[in-house]
């Protein structure tokens, strides 16, 4: 019996600002996206181009309230062939949210808080 990571999940509460946020902090593409025929709910499927790994954005219609992401201890990471520019990019695009100098990596936030990991080509 063998797995694959097919995706990861996260609710979003403004779909089309973290589509975005995902577009220019991160260079993904929109892979697919399915709407509910009540419109209750969008999810939008994101990925890099490379691995199979994508990310899903799930939008509920009736969720208006921030979600409640506790410590923040869950989060994605990526590997990134250019760690200065990468740095630079989001530094500028103000969403560094956490550096570890020590471990050479650093965190950014997207629109609704989650963590993204960014970890240098090694």
């Amino acid at each position: 019996m063998k797995f694959t990571i097919a995706h990861t999940n996260f609710n979003v509460i403004d779909l089309e600002k973290s589509v975005a946020f995902y577009k220019e902090a991160l260079g993904l593409k929109e892979i697919m996206r399915k709407e509910a025929s009540d419109g209750s709910f969008i999810l939008v499927f994101m990925g890099d181009g490379t691995t199979e790994h994508q990310v899903e954005l799930t939008w509920l219609r009736d969720r208006k309230e921030p979600y409640d992401l506790s410590d923040n201890e869950i989060h994605l990471a990526f590997v990134v062939d250019d760690f200065d520019a990468a740095y630079e990019h989001h530094k500028k695009m103000g969403c560094i949210c956490f550096e570890n100098k020590s471990m050479g990596i650093y965190f950014i936030s997207d629109p609704d808080g989650y963590w993204i990991e960014i970890i240098p080509k090694r």
